[in-house]
């Protein structure tokens, strides 16, 4: 997995989504003037989203997407996978055999103890934590005053 321009569009839209649970449905334009994301990429990113059941869409004028779990359940690394290939640091992560020097190779131990590690860190807080921590972080940035960024 190579962490693209789409990924993190793509934890962008969940955490807004986060941040709005548990509201029924969030509209596209929401999400994309709050985020600045286009209609088109927004609609993109989200669809494996949505054939993963991480994310609900909902057509028609009162249209738009949710999250289709509890943000309580689901982190970072969830978003992640649905989106991106595993994770691969490097060509000798990707398949066991793409690397003949696996059986002998020191580094290649610790290619796997630092993508271990990054998968541990992305699965360690659960969407709700991440939404809360940002709202502190814009309360203590905006002078204990919620801005209009804290709001959403």
């Amino acid at each position: 997995m190579i962490i693209t321009r789409a990924t993190e569009h793509s934890i962008t839209a969940v955490l807004y989504l986060a941040g709005k649970y548990p509201a029924s449905v969030v509209s596209k334009r929401e999400i994309c003037e709050a985020e600045g994301i286009t209609p088109a990429f927004l609609t993109k990113i989200l669809q494996p989203l949505i054939r993963c059941g991480l994310v609900k869409s909902k057509r028609g004028v009162a249209g738009g997407f949710s999250l289709a779990k509890d943000p309580t359940q689901l982190t970072l690394w969830d978003v992640m996978k649905a989106v991106e290939e595993p994770l691969a640091l490097n060509v000798c992560l990707t398949h066991d055999d793409e690397c003949g020097r696996v059986e002998y190779c020191p580094v290649h131990d610790m290619w796997m103890g630092v993508r271990d590690r990054m998968e541990e860190l992305f699965d360690g807080k659960t969407l709700a934590e991440i939404v809360k921590e940002r709202e502190e972080r814009n309360i203590k940035v905006s002078g204990g005053r919620c801005s209009q960024q804290c709001a959403q």
